[in-house]
């Protein structure tokens, strides 16, 4: 069905299962709602989740059909075709290897091997019809945070950036757009934000300098970011996906990034303390928004009843008609410009494409 008028739509849901119930339904057709994120549970074979895309599209083709999809162990769908990716350390270990070859072969073998991974990553998902995965990750690898671990590249942030701008190269050569995250970085606390909020306590120089810095360097290459739930108190006493000063201070005015900015999930434990007190989803949402970001996750929500997910969009409607909150059209455009501007090639004719072949004999 095509998009009716739509001036900001927000919010990126859930669904439960391997097909849309008349719940699922009306939600994505209310006009709050500008995407779904999908899970391994949405996943069954590739028939399957094929359908379950052309579902939601018939809906509204405007969804945007997103996906944490980065490789090695957080990557969502796995068999039945699907290449299983690396972890994104591997290329930095690659990076640092040069065997028996000249002295920097081990970085010009990683770039190829991570064009090459954003390559077949973006192209397989395309192939089932999804739009975006939220990838590839640039946070640092300090060898202190147990939730990013070995999904960085590297401690150093020109090898990350490096080697995260060939990953969304490769995506963008498959017609995907991509979201670096978390910004401006989650590898130096050792609290996942899954549960608990982390904080950060070096001052603002220190992060600019190291975690942060590939966001500088790919700021007019980076289609969309996802910040971190992790508070720098030197900086804002907010996490950095409720700081104006993170978003449009820093990031947008001082790095002049353009794209698009998402919350992370907004039912996080890192997400549902602001200023020292527990809020709604509702609230939380609408403190991101104020914040910078152009959309909000909220994820899991669907699978007790989808009560939640209901609050959340009431609560915004409500909010919208008290003037609490104004639709943003500047962040709405972001939202469309991050969905494929082609077709994708379908999964038999993708096994026959010279350039996906060529791109997966370059995997490490």
């Amino acid at each position: 069905m095509p998009r009716a008028s739509i001036d900001h739509a927000p919010v990126i849901l859930d669904v439960p299962g391997l097909a849309l119930t008349d719940d699922d339904r009306r939600r994505l057709a209310d006009p709050l709602t500008g995407g779904v994120i999908l899970f391994a549970r949405n996943w069954q074979d590739r028939r399957q989740l094929t359908g379950l895309v052309a579902e939601i599209k018939a809906i509204r083709d405007d969804l945007l059909v997103c996906v944490d999809h980065e490789g090695g162990r957080v990557q969502r769908f796995r068999t039945d075709g699907f290449t299983e990716l690396p972890p994104m350390r591997a290329l930095g270990e690659r990076w640092m290897h040069d065997g028996d070859g000249r002295a920097g072969e081990g970085a010009m073998q990683a770039l190829r091997a991570a064009a090459a991974t954003g390559h077949v990553l973006a192209a397989e998902l395309r192939a089932c019809g999804v739009d975006l995965s939220f990838a590839p990750v640039l946070d640092l690898d300090h060898g202190s945070s147990g939730v990013i671990g070995d999904r960085a590249f590297h401690r150093d942030p020109r090898v990350v950036a490096v080697l995260a701008g060939a990953v969304a190269h490769g995506m963008l050569r498959a017609g995907m757009a991509h979201c670096g995250k978390h910004f401006p970085g989650h590898g130096w606390v050792r609290a996942d934000s899954h549960h608990d909020i982390p904080v950060d306590e070096r001052d603002l120089e220190a992060v600019l300098a190291d975690d942060a810095a590939p966001y500088a360097w790919m700021s007019t290459t980076l289609t969309a970011i996802m910040p971190a739930h992790v508070v720098f108190p030197r900086v804002d006493a907010r996490p950095a996906g409720f700081s104006r000063r993170w978003l449009q201070e820093i990031l947008r005015a001082g790095m002049g990034f353009t794209g698009a900015v998402f919350s992370d999930d907004l039912s996080m434990g890192g997400a549902r303390r602001i200023d020292g007190v527990e809020v709604s989803y509702t609230e939380a949402a609408l403190q991101a928004l104020d914040a910078g970001c152009d959309m909000v996750l909220l994820c899991n929500q669907s699978l007790d009843g989808g009560e939640a997910v209901d609050d959340l969009l009431a609560g915004l409607a409500r909010a919208r008609r008290t003037r609490q909150w104004r639709p943003d059209p500047a962040s709405e455009s972001r939202r469309l410009a991050l969905l494929p501007a082609t077709p994708p090639l379908a999964w038999d004719d993708l096994m026959h494409d010279p350039a996906y072949q060529h791109a997966l004999e370059q995997l490490p």
